[in-house]
Order: C-alpha cells, then sequence, then structure tokens
C-alpha cells in the first residue's frame, strides 16, 4: 500500500539506531555480543551467571513486564536495559506492566546462541538455517509519513471523495445494532450530524465508549473508564551543523535525564531539513497529560532539551537555532494489570454494532506499530466490502513473534503470504 501510495517517493533508507548507556553506544536491537563486550567484562560475568540463575530457576508465574524478561534474559540485563528506559515510557513500576506488551514488542534473545556463534562461528550453525536481519535498511516517504496521508487525500480528492480534518465526533448516535449517525462538530464550531453505512473508527477506545449516544450499559463505561493512557511530547530543534551523529533514533536509557528517545529526521530522509547545512532534532519525552512536563511552557522545554542535549554530549546549545513543541495525548495505550480485563468486557458488547469497525493502536487499546494498524484498516474494509466477516481484526499482531528477522532459505507460507499478520515495522 505504501508502494501504492508514494510510487518513487518512498526511497530506501540506512537503518542505525542504538541505546545510550552510562556513556557508551549499544546496538538496538540489542546483539547479545555487543552489549556484552560494551558493558566489560566483570558486568559481562554477573549478566551471565544471572542468565543462568534465571534459566535454572524461572519465576513460574509471568504476570508483569519484569517477571517476562527477566525469565528470559536474567535480572542483571533487565535491569541495565529494559527497567529505567521502560519505567520513563509507561511511568509505572516494571511489576504494574502486564507480559503481554513484552511479549508483543520485544525481540526474543538467545544469550546462549549468540555465544556459540561469537566462539565457534558459522560451525555453531551447521546445518540449520542462517539468521539475517530485516532491518538494516528500509523504506520511508521523502516528507516523513504525514506524506503518505496527504497523498492519499489528494488521490481521493481527485475522484471527488472528501477529507474533512479539524472536526471532532461529539457522539456517536445507535439502536443497539447499528450506527446510525455522527454528531460532529467542525473547526468554527458548527455543529451537524453526518450518516452513512459504515462507520470505521480508530479514536481511543476509551473516548469511542464514552461517545456513544445512547450511553452503553453502566458496567461498559466503567470498564472503559479503567483503560489508561501514556502521552507524549516532542521538543523539536534546529541545530546550526550538518552533522551530528549517525543514527536514526537514540534510545536514552540514563537515568540524568528525563528524554527518553531522540530523532535525528536528516537520517531518516535529507529531504526532511530545508537546510542542508543544518540538523533537526525530535527529543522525546513520555509524560502524562496535566503532568508538570506536560503543562511546562514552550519556551521552557525547549531550555530542558537544550540541557540535556549537552549533558548527553549530543550537541552544545549554543548551536541550537530553533525550536518548537508538539504535545500528542493517548500515544500510548497502557498495558497494566487491568486492561485485558476491561477489553473481555468491552468488545462483546461492541460487537452488537454490526457497522462499526474499531481499528489501529488507539481504536483497539493495542501497541500496534503502524503497519499491523493499517492491516486492522484493511481487513475492516475487507469485511465491509464482503458484506460479512472474512477477517478477524481483533487477529492482528497477537503472535510473540515480531517479524525482526528470518531464516535464509525459508519460504513464507501460503498461508502468510495471503495473509500479512507479520509486518516488520518501520
Amino acid at each position: 500500500l505504501w508502494h501504492e501510495i508514494l510510487g518513487d517517493e518512498l526511497i530506501t533508507r540506512p537503518r542505525l539506531s542504538r541505546i545510550y548507556y552510562q556513556g557508551k553506544f549499544f546496538d538496538y536491537p540489542l546483539k547479545p555480543m555487543n552489549a556484552l563486550l560494551g558493558l566489560g567484562p566483570i558486568e559481562a560475568v554477573r549478566i551471565g551467571l544471572s542468565f543462568l540463575r534465571s534459566q535454572l530457576f524461572p519465576s513460574p508465574r509471568e504476570l508483569s513486564f519484569e517477571d517476562w524478561v527477566v525469565n528470559r534474559f536474567g535480572r542483571r540485563l533487565y535491569e541495565i536495559f529494559f527497567k529505567t528506559y521502560t519505567e520513563k515510557v509507561w511511568g509505572l513500576p516494571c511489576t504494574e506492566i502486564s507480559a503481554d506488551w513484552a511479549a508483543q514488542r520485544i525481540k526474543n534473545l538467545d544469550l546462549v546462541a549468540a555465544l556459540k556463534n561469537a566462539l565457534l562461528g558459522e560451525r555453531a550453525r551447521a546445518g540449520g538455517p542462517r539468521i539475517t536481519t530485516l532491518i538494516e535498511e528500509f523504506h520511508y516517504p521523502r516528507f516523513g509519513p504525514g506524506q503518505m496521508w496527504e497523498t492519499a487525500a489528494a488521490r481521493l480528492a481527485a475522484l471527488g471523495i472528501e477529507t474533512r480534518l479539524q472536526t471532532r465526533v461529539e457522539a456517536i448516535r445507535h439502536d443497539g445494532a447499528r450506527v446510525r449517525a455522527l454528531r460532529v462538530r467542525d473547526a468554527s464550531g458548527a455543529l451537524r450530524e453526518e450518516s452513512g453505512a459504515h462507520v470505521i473508527s480508530s479514536m481511543a477506545l476509551q473516548t469511542l465508549i464514552c461517545t456513544l449516544d445512547p450511553p452503553p450499559p453502566p458496567e461498559v463505561l466503567a470498564a472503559a473508564r479503567r483503560l489508561k493512557y501514556r502521552d507524549f511530547l516532542t521538543v523539536a530543534l534546529i541545530v546550526n551543523q550538518p552533522e551530528l551523529f549517525p543514527d536514526n533514533w537514540i534510545y536514552i536509557h540514563s537515568p540524568d535525564v528525563k528524554l527518553g528517545r531522540i530523532q535525528n529526521y536528516k537520517n531518516w530522509s535529507p529531504q526532511m531539513v530545508a537546510d542542508a547545512r543544518t540538523t533537526a532534532l525530535g527529543l522525546e519525552y513520555f509524560v502524562s497529560e496535566g503532568d508538570a512536563l506536560w503543562n511546562a511552557g514552550d519556551t521552557e522545554l525547549i531550555a530542558l532539551a537544550k540541557r540535556e542535549l549537552a549533558v548527553l554530549g549530543l550537541a552544545r546549545p549554543a548551536d541550537v537555532m530553533d525550536g518548537c513543541v508538539i504535545r500528542m495525548p493517548k500515544a500510548y495505550p497502557v498495558y497494566d494489570e487491568h486492561y485485558q480485563d476491561a477489553l473481555r468486557v468491552i468488545r462483546p458488547w461492541l460487537a452488537r454494532l454490526t457497522n462499526l469497525h474499531a481499528v489501529g493502536r488507539n481504536g483497539q487499546h493495542r501497541y500496534n506499530n503502524q503497519d499491523h494498524s493499517m492491516v486492522t484498516a484493511c481487513y475492516a474494509v475487507e469485511n465491509i466490502l464482503a458484506g460479512k466477516p472474512l477477517r478477524d481484526v481483533w487477529d492482528v499482531n497477537v503472535e510473540e513473534e515480531y517479524g525482526e528477522e528470518r531464516r535464509i532459505g525459508d519460504e513464507p507460507s501460503t498461508r502468510d503470504r495471503q495473509t500479512p499478520r507479520r509486518v516488520a515495522g518501520a
């Protein structure tokens, strides 16, 4: 679909992402030998012993993120590469984050296989298929992912189909079996009703349930209100340097800064920076709507971002020419200990509305990447065109295998070719 819509505007770019920890950079996704060598021999021994202990005495209950990671990598590696960053992202202790999130989003690393390969080379895998990464380069829109949707809207307009932006859905009117109309308010404040045969919703599931008119039963409303979200803000800085670092983005595991991740937009696509003599960085902070960082003024946040760049040694504050702040509410659906119970209440009731289709990350309260989110929407459209449920839109990206690698010589099955359930994320 990306190729169909963007054509030659989809360019091939090299990928490099790393983790910053204790003044050093480590490969991401984690490569065991790179991590062990970078941490030094003493720490490597501690990690190895911790890993061995986790294999001999695994936790019998695997409920939390901490349980899941410690069982697979050992407590020491968990404390170094997972705990600090994960708690930054979610604003929760790892013991309160569901193991579902880890199973869905973390590529499983085989430390034993990595050590064998380091010592024995290819002989360690003799007779077996060779594993290669799929993520050393990727396709990317010349002017960023927004170009995809701008181009799609332009193509729709050429067909006489209007895309209405800045229009808020204030009520979803239904009769208990079908949605009958939407009450919407446009940017001018005018209120009107829209009707259609089907509604595809990617709004936050909590918002969707609370917007239904008449309201669903009290237990469904209560379940929706139990769903939690993590919010997000980006401080974009223009730096008066043509090059700063080669990464597309860097994960910041240092507890010395509030910063969680840095995007280097020029390394995604050179055309995303208007002046080749400068670099555009996006410093990302994981926040909760209404907290101190969310409520801080733009000037204060730009000053914080400049200071933290200096602390990390990535750029000098004096080189920062300009900046702006973008806030994104409900960026991440939270996988806490209650979310699955809430979904078990919401989904059966929502299924009664046969022409309402919940898709996407927020629409399904599932931490999907962009590609998986698009697949849910494609499935919804297939069901609408067929007039019956051919695809289960809730059955996308439910496997533990995340699609970051493949085995050379393995051909996808017919089922995998026809059903894109595992799509490597950009």
